[in-house]
């Protein structure tokens, strides 16, 4: 026979909530997704046995800032979102959570983070994560509402988490090669015919929030859609860079390349037809574009 507990339901039910708010301050997701690829940049510098100490250190101090910018990035556009039906229901201004709070667990993950990433892992990926969440924090949120070319800035510390990973293997500037730069460059021209897909979806969400994104003014679509597939055709050649670099073999060759050119087909039919359905199409391919590509790199790779 169950008994119920009231108290306890009531106590679990609160939680859940807790737990999704913050969920949502942190954009788990995206952390989520800085993670994934920190360990694709780790596991591809490594060699030799396994580091899991190592790779843990790496994903707690990279957590810890991830999810800290994320919670500061929501403070700061507290009043824009506010704005946006697509954003309105956040945990700030939909009143769910006190922007003291935001900011008070922003602020204290940023730096604990960063002291963990130097402490723990070295010095070099605390630099890189401090440059990464400054450049985010402070140079792509205000430039949101400044400049369209903020989804250009915005690409560079979406792209350094790889690096991390990848210096957290060796812990001098030496140790950046041009195979680990290879991985920002993947990461920095997929992320722009992703964003402006997502911009173009949202055009008048922007606009009403007051930000200045590539669709503002761009009533028929082509100059965004053209920007969007210029970056998806550079995207094809450079993620064969693993190949040509012998990080990865044969069979992420033919994997990217196929991808490659789904992805461009996506890009192809936007600058065609213009049209929100068809932007919608390419965010979805760049969803599934990414992960297959890196999970190609992860299982072909070579050394």
């Amino acid at each position: 026979m169950r008994i119920s507990n009231p108290a306890l339901a009531d106590a679990r039910t609160t939680l859940s909530s807790r737990f999704a708010v913050f969920a949502e301050l942190i954009k788990l997701r995206l952390t989520l997704f800085v993670l994934l690829t920190t360990v694709v940049g780790f596991y591809m510098h490594h060699q030799g046995p396994s580091n899991y100490t190592l790779l843990l250190h790496v994903l707690i101090g990279t957590g810890l800032v991830a999810s800290g910018a994320q919670a500061l990035n929501q403070f700061l556009e507290k009043e824009h979102d506010a704005k946006m039906v697509r954003t309105a229901q956040r945990p700030l201004p939909s009143g769910r959570l006190r922007p003291e709070l935001a900011l008070l667990y922003g602020g204290a993950a940023s730096v604990i983070g960063l002291l963990y990433l130097a402490r723990g892992v070295n010095l070099l990926t605390s630099v890189l994560g401090a440059v990464t969440l400054v450049s985010y924090v402070l140079v792509y949120t205000p430039l949101k509402r400044v400049t369209p070319l903020n989804t250009i800035v915005g690409a560079v510390p979406g792209a350094l988490p790889p690096l991390m990973g990848w210096t957290a293997v060796g812990g001098d500037i030496a140790h950046i090669s041009l195979q680990g730069w290879s991985l920002v460059a993947i990461l920095v021209f997929w992320q722009l015919p992703h964003f402006l897909a997502i911009a173009w979806m949202y055009r008048e969400d922007y606009a009403r929030a007051g930000f200045v994104m590539l669709p503002l003014g761009d009533d028929t679509g082509a100059r965004t859609s053209q920007h969007a597939l210029s970056y998806t055709l550079g995207l094809l050649p450079v993620s064969l860079a693993p190949f040509v670099l012998k990080m990865a073999g044969g069979i992420y060759l033919g994997g990217a390349l196929l991808l490659g050119l789904l992805f461009l087909w996506c890009a192809l039919a936007f600058a065609r037809h213009r049209t929100e359905q068809a932007a919608r199409r390419l965010f979805y391919c760049s969803l599934i574009y990414l992960p297959l590509l890196l999970g190609l790199m992860i299982f072909d790779k070579r050394g």
